[in-house]
């Protein structure tokens, strides 16, 4: 049983629109994945994120999201780990930059970078921390009723985030193109996906130290 009604979905549904489709790190990070392993690669991160976004909305469901709020030594630690994994993405793509012709053939599978989208995700306890302050505001229930609203509007969030997020991919995989017809552009482009990543990581870190 849910106490959803319309007016409430659709306020909802046209609030996480206006939020997915906004410039922010997700969507830096989409751009980076695609430029750097194209419109595939970008689909396998877009569907890696929304694993990992999903995972939020089920344990801010569930209430277990709440422990970061609890355990402020978890969420510095996830930061920090999430930062460090970006930074060393973005270094590796500053250090192997090269022209199409020089480029070593051999890129990561579909599945890696699903699994490394699920990660950079899950390292951004933010998430987690947006679900708790943003989707009680669509809801009135309480106990059991309350888990399976949260547990819908979560889910609901995640599947409108991953078609922003498809079409985010979309765009860059053009990008990426025009990009492409000249090696030093495409080194350009390389360069650019590594600053992308070292720049999400600095970011954590940047909220760490203000923090502190």
């Amino acid at each position: 049983m849910i106490t959803l009604t319309f007016e409430i979905v659709t306020t909802f549904i046209l609030a996480t629109l206006m939020i997915s489709l906004s410039p922010g790190p997700s969507n830096l990070y989409i751009l980076a994945c695609t430029l750097g392993s194209g419109k595939q690669g970008g689909t396998a991160a877009a569907l890696g994120m929304a694993v990992g976004s999903s995972s939020y909305a089920i344990s801010t469901a569930f209430g277990l999201a709440a422990l970061i709020l609890y355990v402020p030594v978890l969420f510095v630690l996830i930061k920090v780990l999430g930062a460090g994994y970006l930074i060393y993405l973005g270094v590796s793509a500053l250090r192997f930059a090269k022209a199409p012709h020089l480029r070593k053939p051999v890129q990561a599978t579909t599945s890696q970078i699903v699994k490394r989208s699920l990660l950079v995700e899950l390292s951004n306890p933010k998430t987690a921390l947006f679900f708790i302050a943003f989707l009680p505001q669509f809801t009135k229930a309480t106990g059991d009723v309350l888990v399976n609203d949260l547990l819908v509007l979560g889910l609901m969030f995640s599947a409108i985030a991953l078609c922003c997020d498809l079409i985010v991919v979309q765009l860059s995989h053009q990008l990426g193109k025009w990009m492409a017809r000249s090696p030093t552009i495409a080194v350009r482009q390389e360069q650019l996906v590594g600053l992308i990543f070292v720049g999400l990581g600095l970011t954590l870190v940047w909220d760490l130290w203000q923090a502190g």
